[in-house]
């Protein structure tokens, strides 16, 4: 698969992010198919998430310089919400072993997201690799709904790993799988 050339991959300041919430908002509530207003709950939450260590975000640009798709991340560490929520049901399936040997040292995909009119290009790809270039971190994790998908599809081919599967966040009815690998992509 190849990306649409008159796409290119960005990298984004918060600052620049921040200019353009509204738009990668909309494009991350498309691509997930949530309801409206589901972008001003996960405003504060994507500023929050700018300010963390590590913070790294990566857009694709159409033809109208217009958001395609976007990924972000940062560093993950104790206290932080999703990590708390991994460790505790790392630890209640392998243990705590496990637990430091995943989350001791990694990088939190936070975000992937394409429009939905724009996949199947190789833009979530590029946006993985990218994002992922240079990152310091010996691993990466994430999480995704269970089920196949296109992510899934990327992921797998990416050389993601189980982690933690059948998983329910605290707030979201949805089972979702913990997935991870080893730094760099290559």
């Amino acid at each position: 698969m190849t990306a649409a050339p008159s796409q290119r991959i960005v990298t984004l300041s918060s600052r620049e992010l921040n200019s353009r919430l509204d738009e990668a908002l909309a494009l991350y509530v498309s691509a997930m198919d949530y309801p409206p207003g589901t972008a001003e709950q996960r405003a504060p939450m994507w500023l929050a998430h700018m300010l963390r260590e590590g913070w790294r975000c990566v857009v694709a640009l159409g033809e109208q310089d217009e958001l395609v798709g976007i990924g972000y991340g940062y560093r993950g560490s104790v206290g932080q919400w999703w990590h708390e929520q991994v460790r505790h049901g790392l630890t209640m399936v392998a243990g705590p072993n496990a637990v430091e040997e995943w989350m001791r040292d990694y990088f939190e995909l936070t975000e992937l997201h394409v429009l939905p009119r724009a996949q199947s290009r190789g833009i979530g790809e590029q946006l993985l690799r990218n994002l992922l270039a240079g990152v310091p971190s010996s691993r990466v994790l994430l999480s995704t709904p269970e089920g196949p998908s296109k992510a899934w599809r990327l992921y797998r081919r990416m050389g993601f790993v189980d982690v933690l599967r059948h998983y329910q966040f605290t707030g979201d009815p949805r089972p979702f799988a913990v997935l991870g690998r080893t730094l760099p992509v290559t």
